[in-house]
């Protein structure tokens, strides 16, 4: 620690401080313009002047390190006049139009042009910027209002990484310009508003806010990302519309998130106005056939023949009924089914994107009420073989480590995963860890966003990635960079290993992958011992940390356990685990992927990964929910769900917040199998393409709406907050499920299971007593930070970092995998290998983000990215029509020439019903262990209709 004076008080600072952050961090303000905390000190607005003994002139504090024996004033005469000269420049150039500006009460300038009492200039008025670019939905450039502090060009470089902006011309006609003044569509922005955000004036501002109030009329309401598993904090500002119902003006983050600080991705900030859409079920359905079976109408109908993926004004083949007739009809056929056919007769799909208070209840009423083990969610088709295969080697199935522990790495290790654009906010880490000199190395096929920040992109063939660890692990165990105490003190089955990795050498791999094999060497040296770029690690160990990160395109394949394994037995080669900025880190897709499968929406375990077949434990579960007995047999997976139902195995299904005709692979099957099944109910927010193959439709609340919690992706707890009011009589899927479990209960006769709740922090209280992990979580201890699973008792802080003494098992497991390709590869047939997977833009499969207005412009259709070389084989123009076909569909899409893709490789985001990819996929081979069928990839050909077209021409001219 250092000695420094600072206004007469002694203070101990740390060593790398600047005079401005211990000030700060000791109570006593400076003012600052261009500062902020999260980006690299500028010292541009020289408001943050101070005096220091010894040198002759103020310095900037933002800039200046402390010293030992430093003695600092920050108030004087001269630093008053020297600020107040500052700003009033400033407003020499700006508009002093407070009294109607968007900004004001929220605007810095604005603040110290009162704190140094200037009305207006003393100086000659000359605005220099007359340019207003209004050029898309989220946010409004005027630039008379910037005062050059450089902040939105600093976070777009050092925290997004996008680089899209940057200072242009020089002198007083210097502006903030994209390259060539392009559009910002057209140039590297990726919208996330966090420029925006930090802008201490109104030369940026979100459009979505204008005109929607003052600052200090609007009413501020914290919550929860409801997108992907990063788990952002967001803040709501709220108006009040002219029916007094609250609206949202304009969404932000705030310093205190726990895994985002105050930094968004372009879905958290702006895609929230799918909640208000004019779609969103307000009412229980029921369709019209059965609504003329039961009574309900008299006319007659037949459920059309089309597809729900192409279907217009499907809300037409319904009619409204009341909650009560709704829940009688579903309770009446599922006690009637399992009373003539068993209670394995029901299936259930529970939900990501529910709370964890609501899939609880779910399950619960599946296994307590009905009596089945069938219920399951999208997890089986994400991240089921990181919890198979995390939980052989470790014990536990979830992230190791936290987030925001990336910033600190040495070496980022990021495989199958598009970070960038699914998990935008943790790719900011990785983004700051790169630009602090942490080496950042990259196994994908395609040329993702971080590519371009990358020390190493090895961008193997599609399914041969495999081959690439295996080398790796065959180089550190050759050269001796082997962690060799931790292996001996702390894992098992080393031998049997490294035996399997003998024969797989770089050599080997490159031939299998493409990938030369010095890369590959050279990727086994960076991660084994942590190497950096540049730069010195703040951890004192012999090597540097290394973090593995990974996500789908590692676990949707046919092999994805053995996968999840192999990354496993790498950090415990190497000794990469248990320590900060380290572990093997699935990054979980949807808002509350973790919390589902925590609290045992899968066939196999009950909430906290208790195995269904322990007779122990099932006795536990069946005391604690009031019942005799539970089902001992794992249940049905999705997929098996999905067949079963086409053998008329299962006649009944209950799906709450999930949309499997768009999700699931081989859609066509999907559809198929759902249209046969004698009784369908669906939970929805939306007439999804699912909901529109249900016999009852009931209208939920999103997450805006709701109460709860949800689970992030680094097994953080966080409280919701209700944004909004519910759309018409739309409910919690907690209360609903309650409501119909009690329901079903009582014609099937049973007594003794409690689902009078009170409300979530009830339902969250019950869980806390049959699940260790989430022992001592309760609704009253998450505050705005939540707490981190393992947290057993109320005493208990959470446990950020898994296994740093011991794993869950006891010894990491070493396991000896064999190198498999992927089921189906191209061939003469099918010569192109397709790789699905997600965009910016959109969500999961499109029911939220496909309606927020917005998102929608940037990304409003889907899309095949094509090599230029493949383009230029098939005469395909770039934004025209091509047909993509493999043996299950055939579907149309615009093209998208680009270097993104490798020759013989197609990637078809899966968001877009109209040109929905997972027609095109199989699960013609499961993961053995996960059940995870491989939706990642498959083979297929491509058809150019304009090149088809003009060569039958040129034919019948011939003849």
């Amino acid at each position: 620690m250092l000695n420094v004076t600072i206004d007469g008080k002694s203070l101990k600072v740390p060593q790398d401080s600047t005079l401005l952050n211990a000030a700060l961090e000791n109570g006593i303000d400076i003012p600052r313009l261009c500062h902020h905390p999260d980006l690299v000190p500028s010292g541009g607005c020289r408001l943050c002047l101070v005096e220091v003994d010894g040198y002759k002139d103020p310095v900037p504090s933002c800039t200046m390190a402390a010293a030992d024996g430093m003695v600092v004033k920050t108030n004087s005469e001269e630093l008053y006049k020297r600020r107040r000269d500052a700003v009033d420049l400033l407003i020499s150039d700006h508009p002093m139009d407070c009294a109607t500006c968007e900004k004001a009460g929220d605007c810095g300038l604005q603040h110290y042009a009162y704190i140094y009492d200037l009305k207006e200039t003393t100086l000659q008025k000359e605005i220099h910027r007359e340019l207003v670019q209004d050029d898309n939905p989220f946010f409004l450039r005027d630039h008379k209002y910037c005062i050059l502090c450089g902040r939105c060009t600093r976070v777009c470089s050092e925290v997004v990484g996008a680089d899209a902006i940057e200072f242009g011309q020089r002198g007083i006609h210097s502006y903030i310009a994209t390259p060539f003044d392009v559009e910002m569509r057209e140039s590297s922005c990726v919208f996330c508003g966090n420029c925006v955000q930090i802008c201490p004036t109104a030369a940026l501002l979100p459009k979505q806010r204008m005109g929607q109030g003052r600052e200090w009329d609007l009413e501020k309401v914290r919550s929860v990302c409801v997108y992907c598993g990063v788990g952002c904090q967001i803040e709501y500002l709220m108006k009040k519309n002219g029916n007094g119902v609250p609206g949202i003006a304009y969404a932000r983050g705030y310093e205190g998130g726990a895994a985002n600080g105050e930094f968004l991705c372009t879905k958290g900030r702006y895609g929230w106005d799918f909640a208000q859409s004019t779609e969103r079920l307000s009412e229980p359905l029921i369709r019209k056939d059965l609504a003329k079976e039961l009574g309900i109408t008299k006319q007659e109908w037949q459920m059309p023949e089309g597809s729900p993926l192409s279907a217009k004004n499907a809300i037409d083949n319904f009619v409204p009924v009341s909650w009560d007739q709704a829940l009688d009809v579903i309770a009446d056929r599922v006690a009637d089914t399992v009373k003539k056919n068993g209670p394995d007769s029901v299936f259930g799909l529970a939900s990501a994107r529910c709370t964890n208070e609501d899939n609880y209840v779910f399950q619960k009423m599946m296994r307590a009420t009905i009596g089945t083990n069938n219920v399951d969610h999208c997890a089986r088709l994400c991240h089921s073989s990181t919890v198979a295969g995390l939980a052989k080697s470790f014990g536990s199935g979830a992230m190791t480590n936290s987030q925001r522990e990336v910033r600190d790495c040495d070496c980022v290790f990021i495989t199958g995963s598009n970070t960038a654009e699914a998990h935008p906010v943790l790719s900011y880490e990785v983004i700051r860890a790169v630009k602090k000199g942490a080496n950042l190395i990259i196994v994908d096929p395609r040329k993702i966003p971080l590519t371009r920040h990358a020390t190493l992109h090895l961008q193997a063939a599609s399914g041969t990635d495999i081959f690439i660890f295996m080398a790796m692990m065959n180089v550190i165990l050759r050269e001796g960079w082997a962690d060799t105490e931790f292996i001996k003190a702390r894992t098992e089955n080393f031998d049997e290993f490294a035996r399997s990795v003998a024969e797989i050498t770089p050599e080997v791999a490159s031939e299998q992958s493409g990938v030369p094999a010095a890369d590959i060497e050279k990727a086994a040296r960076i991660y084994a011992l942590g190497e950096r770029a540049f730069g010195t690690s703040i951890y004192s160990d012999v090597r540097g940390h290394s973090s593995i990160l990974y996500s789908m395109g590692i676990t949707q394949r046919s092999n994805g356990t053995n996968l999840v394994l192999t990354l496993s037995n790498l950090a415990m080669l190497t000794g990469h685990i248990g320590k900060p900025s380290t572990g093997v880190n699935p990054l979980r897709g949807q808002s509350n992927v973790q919390g589902a499968c925590d609290l045992g929406a899968l066939p196999n375990v009950y909430p906290g990964y208790q195995a269904v077949t322990d007779e122990a434990l099932r006795t536990k579960m069946a005391a604690a929910w009031g019942v005799e007995k539970l089902p001992a047999n794992v249940g049905l997976t999705v997929v098996e769900t999905i067949h079963a139902s086409e053998a008329g195995t299962v006649k009944v299904g209950l799906i709450m917040g999930e949309n499997p005709m768009m999700s699931d692979p081989d859609i066509g099957h999907v559809e198929k199998s759902l249209r046969i099944l004698p009784f369908l109910a669906v939970s929805e927010i939306f007439l999804s393409e699912t909901a529109q193959l249900a016999h009852v439709v009931l209208p939920a609340t999103s997450a805006l709406e709701k109460d709860g919690t949800f689970t992030n992706t680094e097994r953080r707890v966080q409280k919701l907050t209700p944004v909004l009011p519910a759309p018409g009589s739309a409910r919690d899927d907690w209360h609903v499920f309650c409501d119909l479990a009690k329901r079903i209960g009582e014609r099937l006769g049973l007594k003794g299971v409690n689902y009078d709740f009170a409300d979530t922090a009830a339902v969250a209280d019950e869980i806390t007593q049959v699940s260790p992990i989430y022992g001592g979580i309760s609704h009253d201890r998450l505050g705005t930070r939540g707490l981190v699973w393992p947290c057993p008792d109320k005493n208990h802080p959470g446990t950020p970092i898994l296994h740093t003494t011991e794993f869950k098992r006891g010894k990491g497991l070493f396991v000896a995998v064999p190198p498999e390709l992927p089921v189906e590869r191209p061939d003469e047939e099918y010569p192109f290998v397709l790789s699905t997977g997600r965009v910016l833009y959109h969500y999961h499969t499109g029911t939220m983000t496909r309606r927020s207005a917005p998102l929608h412009w940037r990304e409003p259709k889907g899309y095949v990215e094509i090599s230029e070389q493949d383009a230029a084989a098939l005469e395909v123009l770039d934004g025209r029509p091509i047909y993509v076909e493999s043996r299950r569909a055939r579907i149309r899409a615009l093209a998208r020439v680009t270097d993104r893709v490798p020759p013989g490789t197609v990637f078809i985001p899966f968001h877009f019903r109209e040109a929905a990819a997972n027609l095109l996929t199989h699960d013609m081979k499961l993961d053995p262990t996960s059940k995870i069928p491989e939706l990642k990839m498959c083979a297929v050909r491509l058809e150019n209709p304009a090149a088809k077209k003009k060569a039958a021409k040129a034919t019948k001219a011939a003849s």
